[in-house]
């Protein structure tokens, strides 16, 4: 059996070991980028610092050509870094701006056309001595200074920012690189670790999925299967493991107790019940007895022998059914041979009819005869008892309708009355035994409270099951029972095609 839960639990687990050191890798890659790219930003406002705007200052003299170095600075490239950007500007226009480009024995100037854009960039750079990060679309991004000249104009030295960038994209796919391989590997050690882990949870969930289909309900008791222990006890899976078992072995004394009681109980039933038998039909004979007696003989002693041979009968009644349920509890089997349900429905609603002349009996059935397998002596208990409840538990004039119909393998028979309804306190503990309505449907009418127990337990016990459904004007009580292969019968969902009505 599959357990999700635990499934889940580890790779939540996984997933948040992960997430944590995808964050902490996030984090210190990007700490690592600002830094570096911080770090070599600095470095070029130093070197622009140390430059100073000489080399800006130099290009508005003539001399920019490459064999013209002859020392007075002037368009001099000596000591100036490949790449060098030199700008001068007069009242927010360039005048002069080039480029320091590296040759084959030395460097050159090469004169760099600027675009308007270019120019309104470099014009918005503050004097202040401070390195400023302009995007130039002739020479590219830059690192730029700007010094206020001797003659009103504005001198721009520049570094280019591509060694920079090229240095923090590297950087950049490197750390990628490396933590990716680091949070596939950690994927991978996090959830054999995870699993290795929680053992012994899976262990826990192995255990407890054996034991709900353990058949417990039927009086099994013994719960032989425990999580394994594990030693030391330093973690809290383990201390979960050890309280597991300890619930287990608590669980198990309450059912061994449970169980030993019903069984006393069950037992005592059953003796009481047997033993009853014998003086309950000796005060019933004896008070007939009396009644035939040829003497003459008070009214009020005839009434008091008229209601103990009365009451004796009920409680033999209750004693036989009490009996019954023992044995059934006790898992008594019952005989296994066919059984022709639909004579034992007739025959039962011919009771009931008789029994209750003020109702309304009506008799629907299939037109082919229906048989299953089981015993009829039970089975003929169940429909009477059913019928009884209907009879005993509504007023005269209620319509009291028999159904029955068969499928494959199940058969359903219905009792439907329009009497009052069950009310929905009661509904729930219906089949409970020593039950008595006191609603609508008025007191116990005679009955011991045995009669719907008792059809629950034969059902089950043939493999059934009972239920009810009732509101006011419609209460049906549906029994299903298997049919095991046996007989014929008319298939489920088709009307029955003939009826007896009364």
């Amino acid at each position: 059996m599959r357990r999700p839960r635990l499934h889940t639990l580890r790779s939540r687990f996984t997933a948040g070991l992960l997430v944590l050191l995808a964050v902490g890798c996030a984090a210190v890659g990007i700490a690592a980028v600002l830094e570096l790219n911080g770090f070599l930003t600095a470095r070029l406002d130093q070197q622009l610092s140390d430059t100073g705007s000489v080399f800006a200052a130099s290009l508005e003299h003539p001399g920019t050509g490459r064999d013209d170095h002859d020392g007075d600075e002037h368009g001099d490239t000596r000591r100036q870094t490949t790449g060098t950007l030199g700008v001068r500007l007069v009242d927010g226009h360039v005048t002069n701006a080039a480029v320091v480009r590296p040759g084959s024995d030395t460097t050159y100037l090469v004169t760099v056309d600027l675009s308007s854009g270019d120019t309104q960039a470099l014009a918005a750079v503050p004097t202040d001595g401070h390195g400023h990060s302009v995007e130039l679309s002739t020479p590219g991004d830059y690192r730029v200074m700007a010094w206020p000249g001797r003659d009103g104009d504005v001198l721009i030295t520049g570094l280019p920012l591509e060694p920079v960038e090229a240095a923090v994209h590297r950087l950049e796919l490197v750390a990628g690189s490396v933590f990716g391989l680091a949070l596939a590997g950690a994927g991978i050690a996090g959830a054999l670790w995870v699993r290795w882990s929680l053992r012994p949870l899976s262990r826990i969930a192995g255990t407890a999925t054996h034991i709900s289909e353990l058949p417990l309900a039927s009086g099994e008791v013994t719960l032989p299967a425990r999580a394994p222990d594990t030693r030391p006890r330093s973690t809290e899976v383990d201390q979960v493991t050890l309280a597991f078992n300890r619930m287990l072995g608590h669980v198990e004394n309450a059912l061994t107790q449970r169980q030993r009681s019903e069984e006393r109980l069950r037992s005592f039933s059953a003796d009481a019940s047997h033993e009853l038998r014998t003086p309950v039909a000796s005060v019933r004979g004896h008070a007939e007895l009396a009644l035939l007696h040829p003497g003459p003989v008070p009214p009020e002693v005839t009434r008091a022998l008229e209601r103990i041979a009365a009451e004796s009968g009920r409680m033999g009644a209750m004693v036989d059914d009490l009996l019954l349920l023992a044995r059934l509890d006790a898992g008594r089997p019952l005989a296994h041979e066919p059984v022709d349900l639909t004579r034992l429905l007739l025959d039962a609603v011919t009771d009931a009819r008789a029994a209750g002349p003020g109702h309304h009996w009506s008799l629907e059935l299939p037109e082919e005869l229906v048989t299953v397998t089981g015993d009829a002596h039970r089975l003929q208990q169940i429909l009477a008892n059913l019928l009884a409840n209907a009879r005993l538990h509504t007023p005269p004039g209620t319509k009291v309708t028999t159904g029955l119909a068969a499928a494959d393998d199940t058969v359903v028979v219905t009792v439907t009355d329009d009497g009052p309804g069950i009310p929905p306190a009661l509904r729930e503990h219906l089949f409970e035994r020593f039950v008595h309505g006191d609603g609508p449907r008025g007191g116990d009418g005679g009955g011991t409270g045995l009669g719907l127990s008792i059809v629950t337990a034969v059902a089950a016990a043939h493999g059934g099951t009972v239920t009810v459904a009732s509101e006011p004007g419609a209460t049906t009580f549906t029994l299903r029972l298997p049919r095991h292969g046996a007989g014929s019968g008319q298939r489920g969902g088709e009307p029955p095609s003939a009826c007896v009505r009364t």
